[in-house]
């Protein structure tokens, strides 16, 4: 360990919602744990109470935007910050912020680290040399298995750089008994007890697959006269016209009395205390995809687009056989084929729901924890400070 407490810096656009604000926070909360210090830049947002609730320090920069100009401007300010604050790590968790991160950890000469949380596209050689920022950290974490391949494949100089440390879950929430919350929510729901629940928790952006889910479930009423409700759970952040087009397409399908657009909701355990099913159908590759995991982690059954890493979090045929399935994987794009997945699991008893849900459930815990993901993130810290890849594990 190293001689003295970390100071570490963490940088992320903003703290409103998502996997990287959300590992932002676990990992300032463990630094604070250890006695170690944490700081957070961000332009804040509303996660930025449960920030500073963990003893983390938070400075407000304008670090989401991509305007060259200023993010060259953020880069004296980091700088500033580090020198000023004596930070001897520089943590960076998005692209735009990363450069600024890069220049500020070169400046000062501390030691820069990366985490690859997106599978980020690369259509163009420009838009590839702006991904590859987050390929140059002294280490770059990769969240999954997929991720660190994707990696290699668009940035082959990271290879020898690379750690894998899956993304964490806070799986202590989905321990205590939320069937009261649970009734809470189908009462804000209008669903009633008897009623199976859908769950896609997600935001609202074309490429979660709420359009597909929309058409596998107007397929899906076709085919089953059993009542059942859809919650899409998720904002729009500021994607209206999204929206709109949602609800237009559920009254195009005939889905107003089958579907609910309910909104953010911080209360995920309770939400899928709720479900019968969780349902992710993303049309692009998620680099870990935490709702998945999460729906496993409160027993539930889940519906993924076989897509990213999700071979690595449900597992499924022909990967593993019948009675080990956490969940089903349908192809992308496909909405016959999310029908038929979402018909399957409603059709199954309630014995075999639970089976499948024990399993995920297990599943999750063996390998998805939160304590895990801290102590190899810390490790990479401490193995960076000492030069001693073995603090690693």
């Amino acid at each position: 360990m190293s001689a003295r407490p970390m100071t570490i810096l963490q940088v992320v656009p903003e703290l409103e919602t998502g996997g990287a604000e959300r590992t932002t926070i676990d990992i300032a909360a463990a630094l604070v744990e250890h006695g170690d210090r944490a700081i957070v830049v961000s332009e804040g947002g509303r996660m930025l109470e449960e920030l500073r609730a963990t003893g983390a320090e938070h400075v407000t920069m304008p670090v989401a935007t991509k305007a060259p100009l200023r993010m060259r401007s953020n880069a004296v300010r980091l700088a500033d910050l580090m020198e000023r604050e004596g930070v001897d790590i520089i943590h960076a968790r998005s692209r735009a912020p990363a450069w600024s991160a890069l220049w500020a950890a070169n400046w000062t000469r501390r030691r820069f680290v990366t985490t690859y949380h997106g599978a980020y596209n690369a259509r163009t050689v420009l838009k590839n040399r702006y991904n590859s920022v987050m390929a140059r950290g002294d280490i770059v974490i990769a969240n999954s298995a997929f991720t660190a391949e994707r990696i290699v494949s668009q940035h082959p100089f990271a290879a020898s750089r690379i750690v894998t440390i899956h993304r964490g879950i806070d799986l202590s929430a989905f321990d205590e008994d939320a069937s009261a919350r649970a009734d809470g929510f189908r009462r804000a729901w209008n669903v009633d007890a008897r009623i199976p629940i859908l769950l896609n928790v997600a935001r609202l952006t074309p490429w979660k697959g709420q359009e597909d889910l929309l058409d596998a479930l107007a397929l899906l009423k076709a085919r089953n006269a059993r009542e059942w409700v859809c919650v899409l759970a998720g904002d729009d952040q500021g994607r209206a016209a999204y929206t709109q087009k949602l609800r237009d397409k559920m009254r195009q399908l005939g889905l107003e009395d089958r579907v609910r657009l309910v909104g953010h909701v911080d209360d995920i355990p309770g939400a899928l205390a709720a479900a019968t099913l969780a349902v992710q159908p993303a049309i692009e590759p998620e680099a870990f995809g935490r709702a998945a995991v999460e729906a496993q982690a409160a027993g539930r059954p889940v519906v993924v687009t076989d897509l990213g890493a999700v071979r690595e979090t449900v597992l499924a045929p022909p990967d593993v056989g019948r009675d080990k399935r956490t969940g089903w994987r349908v192809p992308p794009h496909d909405p016959v084929a999310l029908a038929e997945a979402m018909f399957q699991a409603l059709q199954a008893s309630n014995d075999s729901r639970s089976d499948v849900g024990m399993r995920g459930r297990a599943h999750a815990l063996s390998h998805f924890s939160l304590d895990v993901m801290k102590r190899k993130t810390l490790g990479v810290y401490h193995s960076l400070l000492e030069d001693d890849i073995s603090a690693l594990y």
